[in-house]
Formats: C-alpha cells, structure tokens, sequence
C-alpha cells in the first residue's frame, strides 16, 4: 500500500503509540508549505512576483504542532481574502483544517484551527452557494463524502450532512454547471491514486447519483486524482489532476472537460506537460500538486499552491 505524506505520518505515530515508544516522522521528512502564483490564465502560473514564497508554513501554525501545512482554498468574502488548508497536526496524528486572512492574497495571517473532527481531514474545498459558506473537505476515514457549513463564516463550520457513502473518497470537488450539480472524487482503496470517480444531483444537498460512465478513470495515477477547484468560465470546465507516477505529490495537470450530460463524459488534456512542478529548489523543490485559481479582473488569474521539499534537504 502506498501512502500520502499525511497517511504516512498517521501510520507511523499510530504504530508508535501501540508498540508505547516515542512517535517518530519518517526520515527524511517532506515538508509542505503554501504559495501564490499568478499568470493570464489558470493554466499557465507562475510564482506571483509581489508574494514571499512560501506565504504559510509550519511554522506559522501557533495552535498545534504542526508538521506541514497544504492543499489551500481560498475565497474572497467578509471584506477580506479567506484561506483554509490542511494542519497536519503530530501529536494528533491527523490532519485539521486551518484558517488565514489576508487584505490583497499575497500576505498572509495564519488565525487558527477551524475544524477538528476524530478522523482525519484535508483538501478544505470552500465555496459559496445561495449566500451561504460550505465546505467539503477530504474526509475519506469517514467512508463519506460529508458536507460542512459556516454557521459564521469563516470561523465556525458545523456538519450538515453526508452527500455520498461507500468508498473511500479523495479530494472531492463539486461544482454547478447548467443548472445542475457535479464532484469529481477519488477512490482507490489501495491509495495507486488511479481510479476517478463523478457524481450529479439537482441539489446540493443531494441526492446524489454516480455517472453512468463512473468511474471516469481506471488505472492511471496521472490524471485521476483531483488537484484543486474546478474552474467554470463560462462553458469552459478546466478541473487540475495530481500526476501521482512515478510516486505521490509529483506535478499538476489540467484537463478540459469537452462535454458533460448525465449520460455523456469527455475531457482532454490542455497541454503535454505539467502546469505545475517542482522547482528543484527550496519550499517546492520536490514537487506540486494543488492549485485554486481565481479570476481577479481578465487574463489575470492569482492562485494559491502547495509544493513540498525534503526535510533534509538545505533550503
């Protein structure tokens, strides 16, 4: 079986507290911290010139011991810029879910944990709906696909249902296209990353129904797993891809989605290699693999990333 670096960690620290001997990371240890790109579309970024990458880091976590942060959300609400992203808290051996403000998306405000639950949790999707804040967050321990909601936003987020069950689900992502509700998720149970699953409902709330050509994807660690907010811009759907091969947290890929009914799917690749990648050196020296795009104004688009070094490595 093969592990994220969030699942690798739980394992070990799990393991530990059987066998009663002090909780160790694995060694060497990948480090994940947040960036801003930004560039004239959502699929050619780059690191955005007015931001010190990385804006958050472990370090910047003042209410757990955290070993990494990632996977990053944003959202432009309540007169301020809103980020919410993974907490991988040690000594909880499980993800969290953490907030930070910031007047203009380049710097950043860590605040504080948002969201505990006894299982794990990641890939906060955030998103506005009816005047209301909801958020999907991975919670693939649960066996579900669990729905939140800010009772006040952004600090206060309460459970207010289960939306699919029966797998292990991976970094959902919903959005509303003509009128009707979609996720992408995905559930190889073996974690190879490589199985990509959608779903559709009339309403948010469900209920929700697999697409009859789901699973979508089979086999293929390179564009099955979800990367970040799917983008509607219009009648373009642009939905990002991890690239899990040769190993986990590699690159990002985008894919246009050409048609989308409850009876039909297609997609093609946007461009033969990677939107997003390692740099080779320091924060995102290893690797990429999480991007949210918005629009500020046309052919401008500013993102939040994550990217990953190795903990032996000298930055």
């Amino acid at each position: 079986m093969r592990f994220t670096p969030a699942r690798r960690l739980i394992h070990v620290l799990r393991r530990a507290r059987r066998s009663r001997t002090p909780a160790r990371a694995p060694a060497p240890c990948e480090i994940w911290s947040i960036g801003i790109y930004s560039g004239a579309s959502p699929d050619a970024l780059e690191p955005h010139s007015g931001a010190a990458n990385p804006v958050l880091t472990r370090d910047h976590v003042s209410d757990a011991a955290a070993l990494f942060v990632a996977v990053p959300f944003m959202v432009c609400g309540a007169g301020a810029w809103h980020m919410f992203f993974e907490v991988l808290n040690r000594q909880a051996g499980k993800g969290e879910i953490g907030w930070a403000t910031s007047s203009d998306a380049l710097r950043w405000e860590y605040q504080g944990i948002v969201l505990r639950e006894p299982f794990h949790l990641s890939y906060p999707y955030v998103f506005a709906w009816d005047g209301r804040w909801f958020m999907i967050p991975e919670t693939h321990k649960a066996g579900s696909i669990r729905l939140y909601e800010a009772s006040d936003f952004p600090a206060c987020w309460s459970f207010a249902g289960t939306l699919v069950s029966g797998h292990s689900f991976s970094d959902t992502s919903p959005f509303y296209h003509q009128g009707k509700w979609w996720l992408f998720t995905e559930t190889d149970p073996q974690y190879r990353f490589d199985t990509l699953r959608l779903y559709h409902a009339e309403d948010l709330r469900g209920p929700w129904i697999e697409h009859s050509r789901s699973p979508l994807i089979t086999g293929n660690p390179h564009i099955a797993r979800p990367a970040g907010r799917v983008i509607t811009d219009g009648e373009r759907i642009i939905r990002f891809a991890q690239d899990c091969h040769p190993r986990y947290g590699i690159s990002v890929r985008a894919l246009e989605v050409m048609d989308i009914t409850e009876k039909s799917y297609s997609e093609q690749s946007i461009a033969d290699r990677p939107v997003l990648s390692g740099s080779g050196t320091g924060w995102n020296a290893c690797g990429m693999h999480h991007v949210d795009a918005h629009m500020l104004e046309k052919n401008h688009w500013i993102a939040c990333v994550d990217g990953w070094y190795l903990e032996s490595q000298n930055k």
